[in-house]
């Protein structure tokens, strides 16, 4: 039996963590087996996910699957990005210089900074009383 081939990387931002699949196709992208239109509420998202694939000139090369737990909507887009981008680069490592300028590849390290004792949130301090 011939093994389909694909080309898979894990893509995180906040607290999201996307699994990518990348395969030989027309460009369908499908995320938690919905169109990405359609999972994605907002054209930003969208334009932002096509990103990588558009910088390669892959858009219309490769199927997308992806798998997203965790997060919200613009994190999950994130963690698809990263995921894409790191997937690409298993396709071909000369697309490294290409996506490494416009920073796909750098994992975002800002998270939610967590609450301390003694405040409502991380720094959120309650309110002064002088008397």
């Amino acid at each position: 039996m011939a093994q389909e081939l694909s080309y898979y990387a894990t893509g995180k931002r906040k607290e999201s963590i996307a699994k990518v699949w990348l395969k030989p196709g027309a460009g369908k992208i499908t995320v938690n087996e919905k169109d990405y239109k359609e999972y994605f509420p907002r054209d930003t998202l969208v334009t932002m996910i096509n990103e990588p694939l558009n910088i390669t000139g892959t858009l219309n090369s490769y199927d997308v699957v992806a798998t997203i737990i965790g997060g919200g909507v613009s994190g999950q887009a994130g963690a698809l990005r990263h995921g894409i981008s790191k997937a690409l680069l298993e396709v071909n490592p000369d697309y490294r210089t290409m996506l490494k300028i416009e920073g796909f590849l750098t994992r975002d390290p800002r998270v939610k900074e967590r609450k301390k004792y003694g405040l409502k949130k991380a720094r959120k301090r309650p309110q002064f009383s002088k008397r």
